[in-house]
């Protein structure tokens, strides 16, 4: 037992990492008590140790470490780099952003809660018990609540926090209701063993389909699938435009990370020959994918039909958010290693195009003290870089090839095809050029509208051009070259040693 846990903790060093990042942030809060970026700068330091310690994990081969609490395999790797990719640029913006740099506030427990995200999202990716899924979604979800009403100054920060608190509480107690059921039904709380009862065992149907429904519950509403997005509009809008940022992407990430191990382990039959297309045999009869289609179908509808009467941009980019959740949940409805694969190849470019756009939204707002659609009249004209670099960001999103985007679809359509999933393909996209109605309102407004006689062109800092070229050129790179994200992405799914 006490060989197992040394072993285990070697290989927890990057949360452990994140972990003493986390206190020394608190420390510092309290012992410096003017308004510095020293806070920003150790979380910027502890991030990279984090990425070290990351890489050693890669090569540590698939384990399970405190007893299948946790995985640590090179699929949990691949969404630590999105993660922490997500971190670190969230941290850069947060430096240049004048919502929060306004006033005399002070940022240290704001990049410590930050850590502490960070650290309950890796704990995600790696979940392999009931246990611990519930209290990594508890402490992501804890840091979301009270870094999405920062600027408690704002009353729609305040709103936006408290719907999350009440939103986070239901999902969290339908889930743990789930996990009872699922205990009840299989005498096993990590993924592993209820796998084995599942296949061994004479199991109530109906009793599994009600606890696994009760479990899409916890994980719908960390990837804001319908109908269980009703908080991330308002979430997105009152929050600061680096928290919503951050939500979008590296939440998003971590809630799938755990929602594919969690069917792809408990829910594969191993008996079936060919594992790698994938098998629900475990449910006799009961056709789990449809539901998930019928979700993923919903998810991606709603979304953009409702973004086309925004005209914030954070609620717009919000409902887009809640569209592409959609579309990445048609790589696990046909749970196949090309479609999961297709997943992780999509969030990769979701990372650099959704966070280019919303890096945009915030210099602009910082200009023009606006999130409103008509802040940008002109703007591609007054600010020729923010209009070019917006289209291209808008137009990967939308998924217009030669950009990032329209490879990650490209790989998603063709795991649905190549698993038969036609009407899934079709309503895709359809639902791909109803969002290129929304985003184009934005590139009329930049380029065809004139701007008023008061706008004054955008001033960059060299930071503002460094980071916004960051973003803008893997936009552009990984739809003309992206080999090396398919092969990553495919070798990644070596996991949970079941292939």
């Amino acid at each position: 037992m006490l060989e197992q846990i040394v072993h285990s903790v070697k290989l927890l060093q990057p949360e452990t990492a994140l972990a003493v990042t986390f206190c020394v942030l608190l420390v510092l809060d309290l012992v410096v008590r003017r308004k510095s970026n020293l806070a920003a700068w150790l979380a910027l330091l502890g991030l990279v140790v984090t990425a070290f310690f990351v890489l050693q994990q890669a090569s540590s081969g698939q384990n399970s470490i405190f007893f299948n609490m946790l995985a640590v395999d090179s699929f949990s790797v691949f969404f630590k780099f999105v993660i922490l990719a997500s971190s670190f640029l969230i941290i850069l913006f947060s430096l240049q952003s004048d919502e929060l740099n306004s006033g005399t506030r002070r940022l240290g427990e704001y990049y410590s809660l930050i850590i502490a995200l960070t650290l309950g999202m890796f704990l995600m990716t790696g979940a392999s018990n009931l246990l611990m899924m519930y209290l990594s979604i508890e402490l992501t979800s804890i840091s979301s609540y009270i870094l999405a009403g920062y600027t408690k100054e704002a009353e729609d920060s305040s709103e936006a926090s408290l719907k999350y608190v009440i939103y986070g509480a239901v999902s969290s107690g339908m889930m743990l209701y789930g996990i009872s059921m699922l205990y009840g039904l299989t005498g096993a709380v990590d993924i592993y063993g209820i796998n084995r009862a599942l296949t061994e065992g004479d199991i109530n149907l109906m009793a599994l389909m009600i606890a696994s429904i009760l479990m899409v519950a916890g994980f719908g509403y960390k990837i804001s699938a319908v109908p269980f997005h009703f908080w991330t509009p308002d979430v997105y809008e009152g929050a600061p435009i680096t928290i919503t940022a951050f939500l979008s992407v590296a939440s998003k990430a971590a809630g799938f990370a755990m929602m594919m191990r969690f069917f792809k382990v408990s829910f594969l039959d191993p008996t079936v020959g060919n594992l790698a297309m994938g098998a629900w045999a475990s449910f006799q009869g009961f056709e789990w994918n449809q539901l998930l289609a019928a979700i993923s179908v919903l998810t991606m509808t709603l979304g953009n039909l409702v973004a086309i009467w925004q005209n914030n941009l954070k609620r717009l980019l919000a409902y887009s958010s809640i569209a592409h959740a959609g579309y990445m949940l048609m790589g696990v409805v046909v749970l196949s290693n090309e479609g999961l694969a297709a997943v992780l190849i999509y969030f990769v470019v979701y990372l650099f195009m959704n966070l280019g756009a919303f890096y945009t939204v915030m210099i602009v707002a910082n200009k023009t003290g606006s999130e409103d659609i008509e802040a940008y009249k002109g703007l591609g004209y007054r600010t020729p870089l923010i209009g070019v670099a917006m289209t291209i960001f808008l137009l990967s999103l939308t998924g217009i090839p030669p950009t990032a985007g329209f490879v990650g679809k490209l790989y998603l359509f063709a795991a649905l095809i190549n698993g038969k999933w036609f009407w899934l393909v079709v309503i895709g996209a359809l639902n791909s050029v109803v969002s290129l109605y929304y985003y184009v309102r934005i590139l009329r407004n930049m380029f065809l509208k004139t701007p008023e006689r008061s706008a004054e062109p955008i001033q960059f800092s060299f930071a503002h051009v460094t980071i916004l070229l960051v973003l803008l050129i893997p936009t552009i790179l990984l739809g003309v070259y992206f080999g090396p994200l398919v092969e990553y992405a495919q070798a990644s799914l070596v996991m949970f040693g079941i292939q």
